[in-house]
């Protein structure tokens, strides 16, 4: 397969306290890489950097190709202007712990909202494929609620079809679950389950070790801004090589 996401070097500081030292990842294009890490490893920064909601302080990242966040000239890295860091951002959907819908628009209209937005899609077009798109996450009953009408779960649902408006070649999740019930996760997790079925790429942050053994071609561990162990979830779930590994998975397993 080829790459569909590469970093290379990445750096990334707030103040004195460096987040990123000099990460490295290859994401092959139709795959599903799993980060897992403790609080404050650099998680979330890393998937923010990728879309260029964080600028990086060295290094590069490219996504279908592109660079992200900058044209190169010479040897120099220009930043790119907002419109076309927009343009980019377009091609990658980003599902947030805290679902982030819009509260006033009902979940066919959070779905269909960016595609019209973008000029995408006309209005009516962007209804229809919000409905698709409802439907293909198990919501198709529940076009008309408003966020405040729907569980966690469904409200998670909803931002994932929404992601999925732009026809995005690449999909991150920062902690999808995390604020969830218990008894919620699992419909969330099928979804993703449905997605990586259909080849989607898609970048997990999450803590959800039984998903990333089943559904996860790459697992990722990250410890304070460094990619300590990456491989298969065979590997590095029950074989882990590095003691950091060991120690994290025996907290979170038990």
């Amino acid at each position: 397969m080829t790459a569909m996401v590469e970093i290379r070097d990445v750096h990334k500081s707030f103040g004195a306290h460096e987040v990123l030292h000099g990460v490295d990842l290859t994401v092959p294009g139709g795959s599903v890489t799993v980060v897992l890490g403790p609080s404050g490893s650099g998680k979330s920064t890393l998937l923010r950097a990728i879309n260029h909601l964080e600028k990086v302080d060295r290094g590069t990242i490219t996504v279908d190709g592109e660079l992200i966040g900058y044209r190169r000239v010479g040897d120099r890295l220009n930043e790119l202007g907002e419109r076309h860091i927009l343009r980019q951002r377009a091609r990658i959907g980003f599902v947030f712990q805290s679902f982030n819908l819009f509260p006033h628009l009902t979940a066919l209209d959070n779905v269909a909202e960016a595609p019209v937005a973008t000029g995408r899609r006309g209005r009516a077009d962007a209804r229809a494929y919000a409905r698709t798109l409802l439907g293909r996450v198990g919501l198709a009953d529940r076009a008309d609620a408003y966020p405040r009408q729907l569980s966690g779960g469904q409200q998670q649902r909803v931002a994932i079809a929404r992601a999925l408006a732009l026809d995005p070649a690449l999909i991150l999740f920062d902690e999808p679950t995390s604020a969830l019930d218990p008894e919620l996760v699992g419909e969330v997790l099928d979804v993703l389950r449905a997605l990586a079925a259909a080849g989607t790429t898609m970048i997990v942050v999450t803590h959800e070790i039984g998903f990333a053994r089943e559904v996860a071609d790459t697992v990722v561990f990250l410890d304070a801004g460094r990619i300590v162990e990456q491989g298969p979830p065979e590997q590095v779930l029950d074989h882990p090589r590095h003691e950091r590994t060991k120690a994290f998975l025996s907290k979170v397993l038990t």
